[in-house]
């Protein structure tokens, strides 16, 4: 009998895309915001914080690193960005990108600790699953035996196994 899937067991994206769908997922909430409140508010703020948990839920296990590191560099990149392009959207009149990005950073400190301690949250009960063997994926009845070292049934003409 094989075990039901469950949302811990997903995660099946490479590394790189997660990265990538991030940067998406947290410039669209950068535009969203910009278009709804011309600047960066609370509705930033949960979009952020709710994309953390969702790419930690996306990417494999084999990349868990990428993604763990993510969250802080993900807003700080980002925030550089509207730093260059419209500082003013962050930060006073007047100063650098770095300072904007800086200043963004520290305005909202509290999305990125609740989003990372999501995303590491995530990452950490994926792990504790998968070190308890319950995260397996699904195998055909070929190959389950060919890693068991045993010979896959053979079907026969009436469609009983034979040994």
């Amino acid at each position: 009998m094989t075990r039901a899937r469950t949302l811990w067991d997903e995660g099946t994206e490479p590394g790189r895309q997660v990265v990538l769908l991030g940067v998406a997922l947290t410039l669209t909430a950068v535009a969203v915001d910009l278009v709804i409140i011309d600047g960066l508010s609370w509705i930033f703020d949960i979009g952020f914080a709710m994309a953390c948990p969702f790419l930690a839920l996306r990417v494999r296990p084999s990349d868990f690193f990428p993604v763990a590191v993510l969250p802080p560099l993900l807003l700080f990149g980002v925030f550089l960005a509207v730093g260059v392009i419209e500082p003013d959207t962050i930060a006073t009149h007047g100063d650098s990108p770095f300072q904007a990005a800086l200043t963004g950073m520290a305005s909202h400190s509290g999305s990125l600790l609740i989003g990372y301690a999501l995303c590491l949250a995530c990452l950490a009960i994926r792990t504790k699953r998968i070190q308890r063997g319950l995260a397996v994926p699904r195998q055909s009845p070929a190959q389950a035996s060919k890693r068991s070292g045993s010979p896959a049934p053979r079907r026969t003409t009436t469609g009983v196994p034979s040994e």
